[in-house]
């Protein structure tokens, strides 16, 4: 299998299936000198790890991250990062009924078909457990960003047909629900609409937003490894986002170019933009202002209620879903986001190093 590394400088590879033994990454092109131990890729790993509301999987996994090498008394040796989070709560029995049988909307179907085998328990590398590696690696790459001053920070903007009014948006109560949502009474109306949609086996799906601060301009390149690109390529690579748009995205097709234009004009001697319709990249680089997208998240495909099928014999089949799922994947999808995002901008960030001679 193909395509599980990321990056040309600060490179990414995870590894290990849903009901193995074992998910993690190895990180390669971080620099060496960079202060990192367990506690700084827990936290991101927390936030991720199921079980923690009503409204993520019953599966119990502390999701507890052990460094292998690259990292000697607290800083980085420069060397692979290898991390291990090992699979304690899998109950592959649970799949054991529909082995033969193509689960609507997963990659079940696609799998046989491509490799002429699949591992069924719980979808092996397509399914959402192996966010776990991206996110330890993301975590690596977020320390990295930090130390540069550069801030990323996603949210839930839109839990099915419950969306945060942008001016009602604080970021402080995102971290406080379980849905990741910045607004109190946002998360009580899509807490009622979950829960209905729970009692009938459903599920819904939403909208993650990622703002990223402090961000120099000039990151990212100007023919096909555009910034917007590169964000969308690593963004829509995660399971289940179905959309991305940056800045104002597809409501720009709406407005005339004098509306979608960002004025530019000097403020305290720098030069700065009136507004920030491009969500902050010009040209496919950033333009020093905060860079600002969004993805689609599509509902949990995997729910109780009965659902037309076949088997991979060619038999229609009706199937009803057991094991313990995600009602709504959004809200541990937040810090995959970030992560991800962490790792375009570190790796773009190195390989701007490259760009000009006079660059330290």
């Amino acid at each position: 299998m193909a395509g599980n590394t990321y990056g040309t400088v600060f490179r990414v590879t995870t590894f290990g299936e849903s009901h193995g033994a074992a998910v993690g990454a190895v990180v390669d092109g971080c620099p060496a000198g960079l202060d990192l131990d367990e506690k700084d890729i827990q936290k991101y790993l927390d936030r991720r790890k199921p079980g923690q509301s009503r409204f993520t999987t019953a599966r119990q996994e502390a999701d507890e991250v052990e460094i292998l090498s690259g990292v000697f008394e607290g800083r980085t040796l420069g060397t692979p990062i290898a991390l291990l989070i090992r699979n304690k709560d899998q109950r592959s029995k649970d799949y054991s009924e529909i082995k033969d049988i193509y689960r609507p909307g997963h990659a079940d179907l696609c799998f046989d078909k491509k490799y002429g085998f699949r591992d069924y328990r719980g979808g092996g590398r397509s399914s959402g457990r192996e966010t776990a590696g991206r996110v330890a690696a993301g975590a690596v790459a977020l320390k990295l960003l930090s130390a540069l001053d550069i801030e990323v920070t996603a949210f839930s903007r839109q839990i099915g047909p419950v969306c945060v009014p942008e001016e009602k948006t604080d970021i402080r109560e995102s971290r406080e629900n379980p849905l990741c949502l910045p607004d109190k009474d946002s998360f009580i109306k899509a807490s009622e609409y979950l829960d209905s949609l729970r009692k009938e086996g459903n599920s819904a799906g939403g909208i993650i937003e990622c703002i990223v601060r402090g961000l120099p301009a000039g990151l990212g390149e100007p023919v096909f490894d555009k910034l917007d690109a590169e964000l969308g390529k690593a963004v829509i690579s995660i399971g289940a986002i179905k959309g991305f748009e940056v800045g104002d995205g597809f409501r720009s097709a709406q407005v005339s170019g004098r509306e979608n234009n960002d004025p530019f004009m000097i403020k305290d001697g720098r030069i700065v933009k009136g507004s920030n319709h491009s969500g902050g990249t010009l040209g496919g680089m950033s333009d020093g202002s905060p860079l600002v997208f969004r993805a689609a998240v599509k509902p949990t495909p995997s729910i109780s209620q009965l659902q037309k099928t076949v088997s991979s014999s060619g038999k229609e089949r009706i199937i009803e879903i057991k094991g313990r799922h995600d009602p709504v994947i959004v809200p541990r999808a937040v810090v995959v986001v970030e992560a991800m995002t962490g790792i375009v901008l570190a790796d773009l960030y190195l390989r701007n190093k490259l760009s000009r001679t006079d660059m330290g």
